[in-house]
């Protein structure tokens, strides 16, 4: 029997910040099948019980090792992953809680915060090196069988068609050419951005606006978080979507209706 799922993933830039504006309220009413939250910024044990393990939710948090209040990503799934696995086995990559990887009978869900190149470029070769060994994790799982899923906020706009002022940012990490790049040569190894998918021409879409310049009220914003599927089963997207009425962070939900069975 083919049944659909909803999964969303949202960066909510500090769980304890977003819970304040009624994270809770909103999980109830959206009520996904699994959301992949990114840049948590806490521990479990800093969070109230309800929050730490919403009703309904398994919860899995990986918070960052080399400093508190950084990074970090969470799973909430209604469905009991057969393994939960942090980090991408590559010491130098796991110490900042941004990946979690979690594997359901028919596919393996990747859910990962992928680092910010920095305002002064300096953590670019670090955002590059991470992408690399990223897409080498990925690929080691799918040559294992396993139907790849990979979502969260990559940090990188794809296309000009993916922010409101491409030609202004032409020298802004997260539109560099060699971030960019790295989009391309996902999608040559043969994974396919769902959004782009089903809206392959559809503008001002975005995910992530600056909060400094209320440019939320303008939509002046750039489509930095995804859902990536591997290429073999892209007959199991049935939606993606993207929520920008979700308030609370600078990031909106990415969302992604997918058949399992």
């Amino acid at each position: 029997m083919i049944e659909s799922m909803t999964l969303l993933s949202w960066n909510v830039n500090g769980i304890r910040a977003v819970h304040k504006k009624g994270f809770l309220d909103w999980l109830a009413e959206a009520d996904p099948d699994i959301l992949c939250l990114q840049e948590t910024r806490a521990e479990p044990a800093q969070l109230p019980a309800a929050l730490a393990e919403p009703a309904g939710y398994h919860a899995f948090w990986n918070g960052s090792l080399s400093k508190k209040g950084y990074s970090g990503t969470a799973l909430l799934t209604r469905t009991e992953p057969l393994e939960v696995e942090f980090g991408l086995s590559m010491p130098e990559f796991d110490q900042e809680g941004r990946t979690i990887i979690a594997r359901y009978p028919s596919f393996t869900l990747i859910s990962c915060y992928f680092p910010n190149g920095g305002r002064d470029h300096s953590r670019v070769p670090f955002k590059l090196a991470f992408y690399d060994a990223f897409l080498e994790k990925c690929q080691d799982l799918r040559a294992q069988g396993q139907t790849v899923v990979f979502c969260g906020d990559v940090n990188t706009a794809h296309r000009e068609i993916d922010l409101a002022r491409p030609k202004e940012n032409q020298n802004t990490t997260g539109f560099l050419p060699e971030e960019r790049a790295w989009i391309d040569q996902v999608v040559e190894a043969g994974y396919v951005d769902t959004f782009r998918h089903v809206h392959p021409d559809l503008a001002d879409q975005y995910t992530w606006w600056s909060m400094v310049t209320r440019a939320r009220e303008r939509n002046i914003g750039w489509r930095l978080d995804y859902f990536f599927v591997v290429k073999e089963a892209v007959d199991r997207i049935k939606d993606a979507f993207i929520l920008p009425e979700v308030t609370g962070s600078d990031h909106c939900p990415a969302g992604l209706e997918w058949l399992v069975g």
